[in-house]
Parts: structure tokens; sequence; C-alpha cells
């Protein structure tokens, strides 16, 4: 145990910002990439995205942007379209105007997707519910640790990791 708080400390010393804590306290390279680098993953997935503002920019809040997305994020995307087979629109990722955190959209690891009830299925049928958030929305955990909040008119994902990629 005193090797592996040897080795977390290190790589945050040794690379600060680029190493994080996962969900099981180790140590996780975080990658990221630009917004032309996701957009392109997601469409070679068939993933599609939208903004109300119909735009790209991480600066406006009406735009959706990919910029600064960790690569585990893009990539657990990608897992969830293969393994739902739904169509899912993404709505939110790294744009300003979400809450902040450690874990949250601006800083790489979440993405919104747009309800439907192919998603919804899915998600309830085959993830772990594991109760309410703070702000009351339902919780659905996959087994790779990931969590899938219902926000009542889209789903926010919080990826640890990329799903089984």
């Amino acid at each position: 145990m005193k090797f592996r708080s040897a080795l977390t400390a290190l790589a945050l010393v040794v690379a600060p910002g680029i190493a994080v804590l996962g969900a099981a306290g180790d140590a996780v390279a975080v990658t990221k990439i630009s917004h032309a680098t996701a957009a392109s993953m997601f469409s070679s997935a068939g993933l599609t995205w939208s903004s109300s503002g119909n735009c790209a920019d991480r600066a406006n809040p009406s735009c959706t942007s990919f910029d600064q997305l960790n690569q585990a994020t893009a990539q657990g995307a990608q897992t969830l379209k293969r393994a739902t087979g739904c169509a899912l629109n993404i709505t939110g990722g790294t744009e300003t105007g979400h809450a902040a955190g450690t874990y949250s959209h601006s800083n790489g690891y979440k993405l919104d997707y747009a309800e439907s009830a192919c998603v919804t299925t899915y998600i309830k049928g085959t993830f772990t519910y594991i109760g309410l958030r703070g702000d009351g929305a339902p919780q659905y955990q996959s087994g790779s640790g990931n969590v899938y909040a219902d926000e009542g008119n889209h789903w926010d994902v919080l990826y640890y990791n990329c799903g089984g990629c």
C-alpha cells in the first residue's frame, strides 16, 4: 500500500494535471483531445451532436464543445453507442455553464446525451441503480464504474474510464 501511495504522489508531481486518481484510487493518466479529434471519433462511431447555439466554442454555454475532452470519455461514448445500438446525440461537452468539480464537464469527464426511449431502456435495464444524486437525479452505474444520471430531459454521464473499450 505504501508503494501505491508513493506512485500516486510521484504521478501527481511528475505531471500535474495529467495524472489523477481513478474511481478505485489508483493513479490514472488522462489524455486530453481536441474538438476535431473527438468529433472525428464520434462521427466514425455514428454518434451525432448538437447545441442550442449551433456552435462549438468552449467559452459559450450555448455551444457543445469537445475541446479538452478526456480521450477515455470519447471512447466511453463510442462504447455506449456500440453497446446500445441506439441513436445517440451528444448535447453537452466541455463548454462552460456546467457544474464545477474534479469530475466535471469542464475537466473532460462528462458528456450529456439527449434522452430517448432506446437509451433510457438500455441504461435502466443494464446498469445498477445506485440512488439519487444530491440534486435528486436517479443514478445508474455501469460494470466499469461510469455513472449515468437521469436529469429528466437528458442523461449526464460521468466517465471514469472508457467503459471497456
